[in-house]
C-alpha cells in the first residue's frame, strides 16, 4: 500500500511536469515528441544485426517504434493510459520487483524503443543512468546523434536518399559530408549535377555517364566553391548556416550574373562577388559588387 502512495504521489509530479514541458514548447514553438522510429528507417539502413544483451544510457535512448505519441519528449507519459501504466511500474519497483531489458534498434548513437517504453519512461523519470537492453544496429550510411531531433532525422534522410542517388561516397571516398540547415535542398543538387553533365555531353559531343558527372560535379564545382567559402571565412558572417548553405547561394548569385550581365565567374570569383554583395556591411563598403565587376570585367 505505502509503495503504490507514493508510486501515486510520483505519478501526479510527473503529470504536472509534463503539461510544463508541453507549455514550455509550445512557446518555443518546438515539437514535444519522441522521435518516430519510422524516420530513422528514411535513413536508408544497409541492413542490421543483433548485438544482444548491452547496457545502455538511458539519455540515449530518444525514440521508439511504435509508441512515439503517448510519450513527450522527454519521454513523460502524455495520455491518462500511458500515465497509469506508468504508476503500476513505478509500484512494483518501489516494491523490489526487477524489469526484464528492454528491446531497442540502435541507429549511430541513438536508441529507439522496440520492447519497453514505459520502462524506459521510469528509468528517465528516476533519474537512472544506465538500463540492460537487447539491442539490434542498424547500418546506416549518415551519422546520428542522441541529441538530434525531428528536423534533423528528417534532414539526414534526405542526404541519406541524395548519397543512393549519386553514390558519391563510392564514387569519392574522400568527399565531405554535404549537410544543410534547411529542407529540400539535396534535390537542387541533383539538379546542378544533371545540368552539368548535360553542358559536359554538348561540349565534348558525347553522353556523359551519370556516376562521371557527379564526380565532375563534386571535384570541380562543390569543392572548389566550399574551399573558397573557407578561405573568406563567409560563414561566420551567416551564423546557423552551413558551408553547402553557402554554395548555394553562391551558385544562385553566379547564375543571376551569367543571366543578367554576362560574367561567368569561376567557383572562387562567384564566391568573392558573393562576400562582396552580401557580405558584412564593412565589406560592401568602397562600391560594392559594381566596382568589382568594373575592375574585374571592366563593365
Amino acid at each position: 500500500m505505502r509503495a503504490e502512495l507514493q508510486a501515486e504521489t510520483e505519478a501526479e509530479r510527473l503529470e504536472r511536469r509534463a503539461k510544463l514541458h508541453e507549455l514550455l514548447h509550445r512557446l518555443r514553438g518546438e515539437p514535444n515528441v519522441l522521435l518516430p522510429f519510422h524516420q530513422a528507417l528514411a535513413l536508408r539502413p544497409k541492413g542490421e544485426h543483433p548485438l544482444g544483451l548491452r547496457t545502455i544510457e538511458v539519455d540515449k535512448v530518444v525514440g521508439s517504434v511504435d509508441r512515439y505519441e503517448d510519450f513527450d519528449h522527454h519521454f513523460l507519459p502524455k495520455t491518462p493510459h500511458t500515465l497509469e501504466r506508468w504508476k503500476r511500474l513505478r509500484a512494483l519497483q518501489l516494491s523490489g520487483v526487477e524489469f526484464p531489458p528492454i528491446e531497442v534498434y540502435q541507429v549511430g548513437e541513438a536508441y529507439f524503443v522496440k520492447d519497453g517504453n514505459h520502462r524506459v519512461a521510469l528509468a528517465k523519470a528516476t533519474g537512472q543512468k544506465y538500463i540492460d537492453a537487447y539491442v539490434i544496429a542498424l547500418d546506416v550510411p549518415v551519422p546520428v546523434g542522441a541529441k538530434d531531433t525531428l528536423k534533423d532525422l528528417i534532414l539526414k534522410a534526405e542526404y541519406a536518399n541524395f548519397l543512393e542517388k549519386t553514390r558519391l561516397k563510392e564514387l569519392v571516398p574522400e568527399a565531405e559530408d554535404i549537410l544543410f540547415s534547411t529542407l529540400g535542398r539535396y534535390d537542387i543538387l541533383l539538379d546542378h549535377i544533371a545540368t552539368r553533365r548535360y553542358f559536359k555531353g554538348l561540349e565534348e559531343g558525347r553522353e556523359v555517364p551519370w556516376e562521371e558527372a557527379v564526380v565532375d560535379w563534386y571535384q570541380n564545382l562543390y569543392r572548389p566553391t566550399v574551399e573558397a567559402i573557407r578561405r573568406l571565412g563567409l560563414l561566420k558572417n551567416f551564423p546557423g548556416r552551413t558551408e553547402a548553405d553557402l554554395y548555394l547561394w553562391v551558385m544562385d548569385h553566379r547564375y543571376f550574373l551569367a543571366r543578367e550581365l554576362g560574367v561567368d565567374l569561376s567557383p572562387e570569383e562567384a564566391a568573392r562577388s558573393y562576400e562582396a554583395r552580401f557580405g558584412p556591411w564593412w565589406k560592401r563598403m568602397g562600391g560594392g559588387l559594381k566596382a568589382w565587376l568594373r575592375a574585374r570585367w571592366g563593365k
